[in-house]
């Protein structure tokens, strides 16, 4: 695949992702490397870190996106000791965001490792990107300093055959699901909940998350922005769903609400707790049911 057709075929959708207080700028070599990729996949990796670096810089910033052609030689790989030397396309991503300690630094591609607040962030994102990476025969090294910014740097195999897998000009599942909305995730369940908040930030929405109805509705009730969006099971310890919709309801009047159960439709549908601005979705489900029914309710008229 041609990496920067890709990177076009996204531009507008990372643009929405980072918001206006951001300069965003992308440079591409005019003649760049063919690569072998998941074209998903590298969808991914660039959401991932764009997001990453956009919660980096609260206030604003700058965030750059670089590709090029490199030759990695002995030098090189005497310096990095796992890379092949070779031919390879470079992908650079820097923003001037709040950078990292070595420390931090060394743990950043660890699964579940996270520098943010308990609530907004599962430490998924960049082990996603690092698995994916190696398994495009890649290689990802990033450069960060305390104060000065952070720059990820992308290297995959250059290769000389033709392109078979060119993006198609219109918006893919991944553009279309996509958003910036405000949504509060509440499941007992800690696998369910870290696997659906990891999907929802993948495609750039910011997610709460909680194990429970009463501390849902203290995350609601301190939260100084709209809610756009509540995901709730519905039996829970304490406060179930239906409560918890009912309560947040009197701080945010206009969130809408998805609850999801084992129990079948017509089961909860049978107690009455449906109405409208509320959906519903019996487990198991696929991500991809879920995310047409978010934007489905999110993108209708109040």
């Amino acid at each position: 695949m041609d990496l920067n057709s890709i990177l076009a075929n996204i531009t507008e959708m990372l643009k929405r992702l980072i918001g206006e207080n951001i300069d965003f700028q992308i440079f591409t070599h005019p003649r760049l490397g063919h690569i072998i990729a998941d074209r998903t996949q590298i969808e991914q990796v660039f959401m991932n870190i764009v997001i990453n670096a956009r919660d980096a810089m609260p206030k604003g910033g700058k965030l750059t996106i670089e590709t090029q052609n490199v030759l990695l030689d002995a030098e090189y790989v005497d310096e990095h000791i796992v890379v092949a030397p070779g031919r390879y396309v470079l992908v650079a991503v820097s923003d001037t965001g709040t950078g990292m300690e070595e420390a931090v630094r060394l743990r950043i591609f660890d699964p579940f490792f996270t520098t943010k607040d308990e609530g907004k962030g599962t430490g998924l994102g960049l082990s996603t990107v690092y698995g994916i990476v190696k398994q495009s025969n890649g290689y990802i090294w990033v450069y960060s300093e305390k104060g000065r910014g952070t720059t990820f740097k992308i290297y995959l195999p250059r290769v000389d055959e033709p392109i078979i897998d060119e993006p198609k000009p219109h918006r893919d599942h991944m553009n279309a699901f996509a958003g910036t909305e405000t949504i509060l995730l509440v499941d007992d369940n800690e696998f369910i909940r870290n696997a659906l908040r990891a999907s929802l930030e993948m495609r750039g929405y910011h997610v709460l998350q909680a194990n429970g109805g009463k501390e849902a509705a203290e995350l609601g009730q301190g939260l100084s922005g709209p809610l756009h969006l509540l995901i709730t099971d519905v039996i829970m310890p304490g406060m179930d769903g239906w409560a918890l919709a009912q309560h947040l309801e009197a701080n945010h009047p206009q969130v809408k609400v998805i609850l999801i159960s084992g129990y079948t439709e017509e089961t909860i549908t049978s107690q009455k707790m449906l109405k409208p601005g509320i959906s519903f979705l019996s487990k198991p489900f696929s991500i991809e049911v879920l995310l047409r029914k978010i934007r489905e309710l999110l993108d209708a008229p109040a």
